[in-house]
């Protein structure tokens, strides 16, 4: 056992971290699978395309990794501890290169609860975030901090074990604007503000000399985006899209937010940009004639979307978020 501790705490992670007899936190029990973007250094989780529940463990978002000569740059954490802390098992087990850096795309309660076992388990990583990750801790926001903790009490509920009393909300080390920039063994990582548009801190991150770009939530696939937040936006939200199809050099590999990951940056975007094009169209169409919401979602023809599996539990709700936006753009 001896021989174990000192071999991982090399790594840079605590004995506790990599100890096959104890885990800190509760099983993840749900399949786990690792993808690798074939001849790169890219590696990716797919979540389910569910919302969080007890069933999926609260395993419905995508992160990832990249791991270069000097270390490893994780994108996004994952939605309970004990998936993050499941994450770290997987990067250890493909490298011993110390992990740098945890970008957070966004501080929504799916992606960023597994920070709590990057920090409470790997030594000297630094989390970067969109400084607006400041307003959901409660930093320069109550209302948003407040909505943050109810969202944690929340899901300790519906999540549980695997979100509990201990769990707690993770705050950045640094923060950026618009951009942020820096190189690890020999990659350029470029960090990018796209919101507000899911959620104000939106933010991708590229790696132009791979030609991968973690897109964040500002792209879904297999699910429908969620808009049923008042910070959406989603005007800036489809020019944040078109902009993604002018990185250059263009993108090879995409991975969203949610889905599965795409080669081609065009059809990666058009599930995200037709749903949110069609509900403005729609919405918007009926403020403008002075029609009532119900009125209005129940004229419109959801057939292309209603086999869509987050369709009951999110539609509604996210054209309603936008018929309240178009009123707002229109009067």
């Amino acid at each position: 056992m001896k021989f174990i501790v000192v071999v991982f705490l090399s790594l840079g992670l605590s004995a506790c971290a990599i100890s096959q007899d104890e885990n800190p936190y509760a099983k993840v029990t749900i399949p786990f699978d690792i993808h690798k973007v074939d001849g790169k250094p890219v590696y990716y989780i797919i979540g389910s395309s569910a919302v969080p529940s007890a069933e999926n463990q609260g395993h419905t978002s995508n992160a990832g990794f990249v791991v270069t000569d000097e270390g490893v740059v994780v994108f996004d954490a994952l939605g309970t501890p004990a998936l993050g802390y499941r994450m770290i098992k997987e990067i250890r087990r493909r490298t011993n290169k110390p992990i740098k850096y945890v970008v957070v795309s966004h501080y929504h309660a799916d992606h960023i609860y597994g920070l709590q076992a990057f920090e409470e388990h790997v030594e000297d990583a630094t989390i970067i975030a969109q400084e607006e990750a400041l307003g959901y801790i409660g930093g320069n926001r109550a209302s948003q901090g407040e909505a943050a903790n109810r969202r944690l009490e929340q899901r300790r509920e519906a999540l549980f074990p695997w979100v509990d009393e201990n769990t707690y909300l993770v705050e950045p080390d640094t923060t950026f604007k618009e951009r942020y920039e820096f190189e690890l063994g020999g990659y350029h990582f470029e960090l990018l503000h796209m919101g507000p548009a899911h959620a104000p801190g939106d933010s991708t991150m590229y790696i132009p000399e791979l030609r991968a770009l973690f897109s964040g939530d500002v792209i879904y696939k297999g699910r429908l985006p969620f808009l049923d937040s008042p910070e959406t936006n989603t005007k800036q939200w489809l020019k944040d899209l078109k902009s993604l199809t002018q990185l250059q050099p263009r993108p090879e590999f995409i991975i969203p937010g949610h889905g599965v990951a795409e080669q081609d940056v065009e059809k990666a975007i058009r599930f995200t940009h037709d749903y949110i094009a069609y509900l403005r169209q729609q919405m918007g169409q009926a403020v403008a004639n002075f029609v009532d919401f119900e009125t209005a979602y129940e004229n419109t023809d959801w057939s292309r979307y209603e086999d869509v599996p987050t369709f009951d539990a999110s539609n509604k709700g996210n054209a309603y978020r936008i018929y309240l936006e178009m009123e707002h753009e229109q009067f």
